[in-house]
């Protein structure tokens, strides 16, 4: 083998290993989950309408602070695609008070606009599933997964039009929109809502929030 040629093999492997290495790194960096909250403060939140959020004991309490007519959002100020989404969140339990978790909602919105995790009683038809101005899947249809007034662990997974969520480890919605709107696809925030219902002021708390970026392929 002439000098000119091991030298050739010799960088095309060295550029091989290069690339290997520096896919690797931006492998790991893209798959690193982003903490949305700390425990300690709102700085990556925006809140929306008339109901109150605030911070204790390491926990985001969301109410309506003694009237039932208040409701908002509280909303991530980045917008993501396709991700996988994990949280604790815990309910008060009165008649159909229920909260959600908004997907690719539209900035600055102040209502749903796109996908729903619902979180409520299945007692009151507010299933932990998913709706869009209907229910698409009522997921924990007979409430027997959820936890009443304890901490429950919810996963969300959204990456194109497919939608999956898991309560306390055991799946609970696997649905594909047959027929998408473009808007629902598009880069979104994250929200989390609450509103009072029966005229009741309900309260619903979240911790432990945090989110991991997906490519198309959901990976």
């Amino acid at each position: 083998m002439n000098a000119t040629l091991l030298t050739a093999r010799l960088a095309a492997i060295v550029l091989a290993v290069v690339t290997l290495v520096s896919a690797s790194l931006h492998a790991e960096e893209v798959q690193k989950p982003i903490l949305l909250f700390d425990g300690k403060n709102l700085d990556q939140w925006e809140t929306i309408g008339t109901a109150q959020w605030r911070v204790e004991k390491g926990t985001i309490i969301g109410g309506q602070n003694g009237n039932p007519k208040h409701s908002g959002l509280l909303t991530t100020k980045r917008s993501f695609q396709n991700f996988d989404l994990s949280l604790q969140f815990m309910i008060d339990e009165h008649g159909k008070y229920n909260s959600g978790v908004y997907l690719r909602n539209e900035p600055g919105a102040r209502r749903q606009s796109g996908y729903q995790i619902n979180i409520g009683r299945a007692a009151a038809e507010e299933y932990v599933g998913l709706h869009m101005k209907e229910w698409l899947d009522k997921g924990d249809e007979f409430d027997k997964i959820r936890k009443p007034l304890a901490w429950n662990h919810l996963r969300i997974k959204a990456v194109g039009p497919h939608i999956e969520a898991w309560l306390n480890g055991q799946k609970i919605v696997d649905y594909t929109d047959p027929a998408p709107k473009p808007e629902h696809l598009v880069p979104g925030v994250i929200a989390l809502q609450t509103y009072g219902a029966d005229g009741h002021n309900g309260w619903v708390k979240f911790k432990q929030i945090q989110v991991l970026e997906l490519g198309k392929s959901g990976e």
